[in-house]
């Protein structure tokens, strides 16, 4: 009979890469979970994983059998959470963010919720890269921006307003664009392949900027905004310290950017875990969103 424990820190060596940082997260001994995953393996007669020295690799039949177990362990929670419902919450809750935000601004509120919930393993992944939430095992994620189309489940959890800036010494050297038209003649500051949107009246304008400074870290648009490169359009949170300093000066204010949101997105389902539940009414209350599907 397969042992819950053993599927869970399957799961665990999956996502993690190797037994030693499966070990860590779990808090076990990496003899502990050594002896789980050869005891899996021995039930169900197929090697899920195959040891290298850098770590653990999936098999073939070790990434189809993840999927099923990822959702067994899921399952199990979520049945958990349903019959104590008022519980405390226990058990992992992986979360991806962008760094720019997820450092300053959602750090001390998931400090707070490990520190309310001392059964909750707290596991969050900063980076500005694209996660893909459901394959790589992420409980939810922070986006920030418009959303595109896709089968997740986002809820809106606040506003984020931004502006549309350049250096004193790029605007004495190029000038400004008055109109979002113009900002085709300037160097723009961009991440790839993205869109801006400005207000004319109520109606929106979208402009795609070209320009031969692009990255995905909004601290390092703002540094090269601020060395002198271009145009770049980012979030108040990002450029206002810059602007009060008067080394970013706000451009084009008679069409300012498309307000955007701070969004939640999770893997669909119509029963969220109750941790995620719990984590969306918080990041709620603090940034003061409505929910959207």
């Amino acid at each position: 009979m397969i042992d819950i424990e053993d599927l869970q820190t399957f799961v665990e060596v999956a996502d993690a890469g190797g037994l030693t940082q499966a070990a860590k997260r779990l808090g076990l001994s990496k003899s502990v979970v050594s002896r789980r995953l050869a005891r899996l393996e021995s039930e169900l007669g197929a090697q899920l994983m195959s040891r290298t020295t850098r770590g653990a690799a999936l098999t073939e039949a070790g990434a189809t059998f993840r999927e099923y177990a990822a959702r067994i362990c899921s399952d199990l929670d979520l049945a958990r959470e349903t019959i104590l419902p008022a519980g405390e919450l226990r058990g992992r809750l992986r979360i991806a963010a962008p760094v720019s935000f997820g450092a300053t601004h959602l750090a001390p509120l998931l400090a707070d919720l490990a520190r309310q919930h001392p059964l909750l393993q707290l596991h969050t992944a900063f980076s500005d890269h694209f996660v893909d939430v459901v394959n790589d095992g992420f409980d939810a994620a922070i986006r920030i921006g418009h959303l595109a189309d896709s089968n997740l489940i986002a809820r809106r959890i606040g506003p984020i307003s931004g502006k549309l800036v350049a250096s004193p010494a790029y605007i004495g050297t190029y000038g400004e664009p008055r109109t979002p038209d113009e900002i085709a003649n300037h160097e723009a500051i961009f991440q790839h392949d993205e869109t801006w949107r400005f207000m004319d009246g109520n109606t929106v304008v979208t402009v795609n900027p070209r320009g031969r400074f692009t990255a995905n870290n909004g601290q390092a648009l703002v540094a090269a905004a601020v060395a002198g490169l271009g145009i770049t359009a980012l979030p108040d949170f990002l450029t206002d310290d810059h602007v009060a300093s008067g080394s970013l000066i706000p451009i084009m204010r008679n069409f300012p950017v498309q307000e955007s949101g701070i969004y939640v997105v999770r893997p669909p389902g119509a029963h969220p875990p109750r941790k995620v539940r719990v984590l969306i009414e918080m990041l709620i209350e603090h940034f003061g969103g409505q929910s959207r599907s």
